[in-house]
């Protein structure tokens, strides 16, 4: 879409880019933001050129917060119009935006520039990897605006870091650098800023590159889904389904076929019915 004005998209070689586009107000969150981050996941979900995604701020700061418009910024009683309801009230705006990379089939990557402060922090905790900037900062900073988190992250951040970490920095509300949240195991590594988004790609072409879409697409689901999983044999009972329908797919047959003709793969199987049965939003809510 060329109408896109807070958020900038591209695709190349089968990676695709969303980088958050507002550098005059160091990318501050708003109602408009988090609508446009919902399409771009669409489009990214259903573009088949598009094997992975990364996500990104232009600047020197990946998202700043909730763009802050006074004393009222989050009274939401006036919000159920244009948000939309959930149980009767007015939805999360941080939710909207973020909810969406996890629907996605696809992996996401965040190369966290700068400070990722509020929904900057939430918003990539659906995202399946995190890299950082040696100059990030990262806050939970909820607690200190009076709110509680957003964007789901009350399920996200525990999963992600553990609940005693998760708790600390929550209700501190403190801005902690890239060093404190490669300990917490909030991000995978940090680098140097200038390497960083060489960093993303570099690891968004080595999956784009050398695997099957349609085996990194199920493989991400169930380790999303299996995260509330009562027991490991509703895993059992997944992963035996899904080797079922696979393991007769022409990407299987590739995947065998090049390792013993020793030659790159070349995957080609759509992504096409991958993700029914599996869970998705609800009706009101997709």
């Amino acid at each position: 879409m060329s109408d896109w004005t807070q958020v900038s998209y591209a695709v190349d070689g089968g990676v695709a880019t969303l980088t958050l586009d507002r550098p005059d107000r160091r990318n501050a969150y708003t109602a408009v933001m988090a609508r446009e981050l919902g399409e771009v996941a669409a489009a990214a979900d259903a573009d088949d050129a598009v094997r992975v995604l990364v996500v990104t701020g232009t600047g020197r700061d990946f998202c700043v917060g909730a763009d802050l418009q006074g004393a009222g910024t989050f009274d939401r009683s006036a919000q159920a119009a244009e948000a939309g309801t959930i149980d009767g009230v007015a939805r999360d705006w941080g939710g909207i935006g973020a909810l969406p990379f996890a629907a996605l089939r696809k992996p996401v990557i965040a190369a966290v520039n700068g400070a990722a402060v509020g929904i900057g922090a939430t918003m990539i905790l659906p995202m399946d990897i995190r890299i950082a900037g040696e100059s990030a900062r990262f806050g939970y900073v909820f607690s200190r605006r009076g709110i509680v988190p957003e964007a789901a992250s009350s399920w996200f951040l525990p999963r992600v870091v553990g609940i005693s970490q998760a708790m600390e920095w929550v209700a501190t509300g403190r801005v902690f650098d890239a060093a404190e949240a490669l300990r917490g195991r909030l991000v995978s590594r940090v680098v140097p800023d200038a390497e960083l988004l060489d960093t993303a790609y570099a690891l968004a072409h080595e999956i784009a590159d050398n695997t099957s879409g349609v085996s990194v697409a199920a493989s991400r689901q169930l380790l999303w889904s299996m995260l509330s999983a009562p027991s490991p044999w509703d895993a059992h009972r997944a992963e035996s389904r899904v080797l079922v329908e696979l393991g007769s797919g022409a990407d299987a047959a590739e995947g065998v076929a090049s390792f013993l003709e020793k030659r790159p793969a070349v995957f080609r199987a759509p992504l096409d019915g991958v993700g029914e049965g599996w869970p998705a939003p609800p009706a009101d809510l997709a």
